[in-house]
Order: structure tokens, then sequence, then C-alpha cells
């Protein structure tokens, strides 16, 4: 099983635009809505795959309950929080040519008491965990530190721990040594100080990431593919892509095939990449199915380009 948590979940709705031109009106050619948030998503690739997965989750007001009644018909467990506090609402605008444009609400602020009673959700549900995967931006009145905290209890308790985070959340809870951690390319080069132009330059960021504290870096460098460092070296993995659809989501479901394959060397790289593949030619956030895997189309080496230029270098 996966746990999952997510402190600052949402409601996600995606409309699907020919293109966008402010201050006209825009006649969307597809709607979707759906629970939101990285470890939302993370839960639903891997219950997309067959996997059992339970989603720890902070729920408020009426979008928090559309939240836990969306998730339990994609047969997703819902260990709920309860908060004072309205979940907040996404939305997301999704051009025809992939430029997606996205207006994410704050959410709700967390007291210290449902703080307090979140970590002992996560901590009375992580029994028959495999993993738990701790995803995005922390909810108002959370610290920094709290998914410090968060990684320490897991530790403590025996669990493996893969984060997703960034900013001084990422760098405050690499003191306690996360087993992955799973940054894009503008969080890596956020979390090392300096722009990234190259994929040796990318590597050389997670490296220090580890010399830092994560035991693995699984980075996300967009349509430049993937890379993993961990104690054994690099590796680099890419995929042949056809029509992108939407981004949103890709990420997460990169880390929960990375997860699904066991969390660890290059066939769970591979993993990683084809359902990230997957998961960009695929409408608003659908997460993929065993079926839209290609693992055919997937490459992964220890080889690294490291002279290749990112087309999205990170400055």
């Amino acid at each position: 099983m996966i746990l999952t948590v997510t402190p600052n979940p949402s409601l996600d709705r995606t409309y699907e635009v020919p293109s966008l031109d402010r201050g006209e009106v825009i006649r969307a050619t597809g709607e979707r809505m759906d629970p939101g948030g990285k470890g939302v998503n993370v839960s639903r690739a891997v219950a997309a795959a067959g996997r059992r997965t339970v989603a720890v989750l902070p729920l408020g007001g009426a979008p928090g309950a559309l939240v836990a009644d969306l998730l339990d018909a994609q047969g997703i467990e819902v260990a709920r929080v309860p908060v004072a506090g309205a979940t907040r609402s996404n939305i997301a605008l999704a051009e025809a040519d992939g430029v997606l444009t996205k207006i994410n609400a704050p959410g709700p602020e967390l007291s210290a008491a449902e703080q307090e009673l979140l970590l002992e959700t996560v901590r009375a549900q992580s029994a028959d965990a495999s993993w738990i995967a701790c995803c995005g931006s922390l909810p108002r009145g959370l610290a920094p530190s709290w998914y410090a905290e968060l990684v320490a209890r897991a530790h403590a308790s025996g669990t493996r721990i893969a984060l997703d985070t960034s900013g001084p959340a990422l760098l405050a809870a690499l003191r306690e040594r996360p087993d992955v951690v799973k940054p894009n390319a503008e969080e890596l080069a956020e979390a090392v100080g300096r722009p990234l132009a190259t994929v040796g330059d990318a590597v050389k960021a997670a490296e220090e990431l580890r010399e830092m504290g994560a035991a693995a870096v699984l980075a996300s460098l967009g349509a430049d593919g993937q890379i993993l460092v961990d104690a054994s070296g690099a590796w680099f993995g890419s995929a042949r892509v056809g029509t992108v659809r939407s981004n949103v989501g890709a990420g997460d479901s990169s880390l929960a095939g990375f997860l699904i394959a066991g969390g660890n060397g290059p066939e769970a790289l591979a993993s990683a990449v084809a359902h990230g593949a997957a998961a960009v030619q695929l409408p608003g956030s659908v997460m993929p199915a065993p079926q839209d895997l290609d693992l055919a189309a997937v490459t992964v080496t220890a080889e690294v380009p490291v002279d290749r230029e990112l087309r999205e270098a990170v400055l």
C-alpha cells in the first residue's frame, strides 16, 4: 500500500479552450472536475495501476466533501482530517497548443490542533504502507519545518518516505534524510541557488541535494526527460511522446510510477518516465492506466548526456 499525504488538497476544474484571449468570452471545448493536489494525484495514479492507496487529506466545507466523494468513486480510500476552513478550489485553462494557465487558491489555514491531528493520522495509517509520499505546498499555518517533522516520524516508525515539495520546506526536510525527493528542474535550481542549462547541471544539483541529506533524487526535466541520482550513481531516462494535451499531474504520475516499481534503481526510473509520458498525452489531470503506458518508447541509460542543453533551461 502507498500512503499519500497532501497538506493542501484542492477541487480542480480544468477547461480545454482553443486559445486564451484576455477580455474575451471563451467557449470551452471540454471540461473536467477532479480531486486535486500532488499527493492526491499520486494516489489516483497508484489506483489507476490497480494498487491500493490511502490518501490522508485535511478536508473542509463543501469542496472538501466533494473531493472525498470523487476519490471514493475512484476506489481510493480517504483518511479524512476535518478542518474548519473550506478546501480550496483551483482552475486550469488548457489551450489547444498545450499551454496551461492555472489559478490556484491559497486554501484554509490549519490550526495547531489540526496540524497535530494531520501528523497523528499519518502515523495511524502508515502501519501497512510500503511508502509514504508527502507532496505539495504547505497550507497557511504550517511552518516549513512541518515536512521535516513528518519525515522524522515516518523514519521512526520504519517507513520509507518520498517527498515532493520545494523551497524552504524542501531544504528543512533534507536534514531528516528523506528516502527520495522529487523536484522538477525549477525546484532543483531553486534548491541549489543557481541556473541549470544542461542535463549535467541538473545532475550536479541533484548530487548536492544528496549531500544535504536526500538518499535519492528523482528530478523531472520536462520535455528533456528525467534523472535519478542515488548512491549507485546517475541515470537518465527519456521517452518518445506524441501530442501533448496537458502536463497537469505528470510529475505526480511519474512519482507514482517510481514508487509502484519499488522506488529504487533504473527499473523504477523507467516506470516513472513511462507514467509521466503517458500522463501528458491525456486530458486535464487524468492519470494513466496500464494500457496507456508505452515502456517500449522509454530509454534509460547510465550514460547521462551531461552536455545536452535543456530545452527549458532554468535561468
